[in-house]
């Protein structure tokens, strides 16, 4: 008999990758969207769609009955959005995690993985930042996932189910959802198609980690596969990219007689942040394999696709 996983946020950005692998390996897939960002072309077929809220508890246990492993991944995904509006914010991540998590005991799950984020880190003491870095969120979505975690790992723990917590740090690739508030090289694509000036907040040196979804989707289903229960681990490449870089790399090759120009940094925006995958291959035999510099025509020629250019 097939394993059988649930996957929240089946039908967004990294979940509908995931899903793609984990059927490929012969898994029974339930996808479990709202669909307020993700869409329903994007769920592989061979997988199940149920359009629901997390913070339906009723439904949830419905759709969940039968799984071995959920995978949490649905969110309200946005550092600075999420200072406006951080109670709504604070109901999805954190409100809708616990009820993900109680469906999960009620339904008889083993295995709970949990999608969190390098915003849980926040302020830089250290870069690269390890899994041990200290934790001090600067944004209301970091404090919303970094609560998430403790929830997960300790209630899991007393309620007989396996946790594993998985940080991205930035991801971009296909199929990412164009929003206003996150995925800046979708965002910047975006722009130079349409012959837009992408705006860069603050002076564009900070420096981040971006990692290829079909990285993050491969290392996701072996942490899922493997990760010892109570796992915490980082993924990302352990490269830094300026957001400067990016702008260039992404006009160069779009529109060359197109430069980003500047505003305002956003408050809670974390420093530079860079990922120490380290324990991803310790744990899990785990490695970015994609470079920026290649990886991103995934990107381009996605975004070129959706806009029909």
């Amino acid at each position: 008999m097939a394993d059988k996983a649930l996957i929240t946020g089946g039908a967004g950005f990294i979940g509908n990758h995931v899903a793609r692998l984990l059927l490929g390996k012969g898994w029974e897939i339930v996808c479990y969207d709202d669909l307020s960002v993700g869409k329903g072309s994007y769920v592989p077929d061979g997988a199940e769609l149920i359009v629901g809220d997390i913070r339906d508890g009723e439904k949830l246990i419905g759709a969940m009955r039968g799984a071995r492993h959920v995978y949490h991944l649905a969110a309200r995904v946005s550092i600075r959005k999420a200072v406006d509006t951080f109670i709504d914010d604070a109901e999805v991540n954190t409100l809708g995690s616990l009820m993900v998590l109680k469906a999960a005991r009620d339904t008889g799950v083993e295995r709970f993985q949990y999608a969190s984020s390098m915003a849980v880190y926040g302020t830089v003491e250290y870069s690269p930042q390890d899994e041990d870095h200290p934790i001090n969120p600067t944004s209301p979505y970091g404090i919303a996932k970094f609560a998430s975690e403790r929830y997960i790992l300790t209630m899991g723990e007393q309620w007989g189910i396996e946790p594993v917590i998985c940080r991205y740090f930035n991801t971009y690739g296909p199929r990412q959802t164009p929003s206003p508030y996150v995925g800046v090289i979708t965002i910047f694509c975006r722009k130079l198609f349409t012959g837009e000036t992408p705006i860069i907040f603050g002076d564009g040196e900070q420096v981040r980690d971006f990692i290829h979804v079909g990285d993050i989707a491969r290392g996701s289903v072996m942490a899922l596969e493997n990760a010892p229960a109570g796992s915490v681990i980082n993924f990302g490449t352990g490269i830094g990219t300026s957001v400067n870089e990016v702008a260039k790399i992404l006009s160069d090759i779009i529109n060359p007689e197109i430069e980003a120009a500047h505003t305002d940094p956003v408050p809670g925006e974390p420093g530079d942040s860079i990922a120490n995958p380290g324990r991803a291959g310790e744990l899990i035999g785990w490695i970015a394999e994609k470079k920026l510099e290649d990886a991103i025509v995934d990107a381009i020629e996605w975004n070129r696709g959706e806009l029909k250019i």
